[in-house]
């Protein structure tokens, strides 16, 4: 079992940048693929971004490629959203959330442990 603590949300202005980070208890946390999430209110949970266990793999969601950036390391048990060029569109609650197989999804159905999420605000 595995669990999973974000911070670095906060408010920013359009085109500011913010760096998630999602640190997670136990000795096995290179066992997990790692995704990142999102959900802004009187909406579904999305899919944000995906790392392989090894962090040698990304995938991410067509509204946010070219501008995020995951990234992990595992000796610190942290998993990173960089976020780039944001927009007021990005304002959400993002969740870390980790499942212990070999392969990513961006089903938020697949992933087993979920964080409380951290609140990004962006302003126009």
């Amino acid at each position: 079992q595995v669990q999973l603590v974000e911070s670095g949300g906060g408010l920013v202005q359009a085109g500011g940048s913010l760096r998630l980070s999602c640190r997670a208890s136990g000795r096995t946390f290179s066992s997990y693929v790692m995704g990142w999430f999102r959900q802004a209110p009187g909406k579904e949970r999305e899919f944000v971004a995906a790392i392989t266990r090894s962090g040698g793999n990304t995938f991410y969601a067509d509204s946010v490629k070219g501008r995020f950036t995951a990234s992990r390391d595992n000796a610190k048990n942290t998993v990173y959203l960089q976020m780039n060029s944001l927009k007021p569109e990005d304002t959400a609650v993002y969740y870390c959330a980790a499942r212990q197989t070999i392969t990513t999804s961006s089903s938020p159905t697949r992933y087993d442990y979920w964080g409380p999420g951290t609140q990004v605000t962006v302003s126009s």
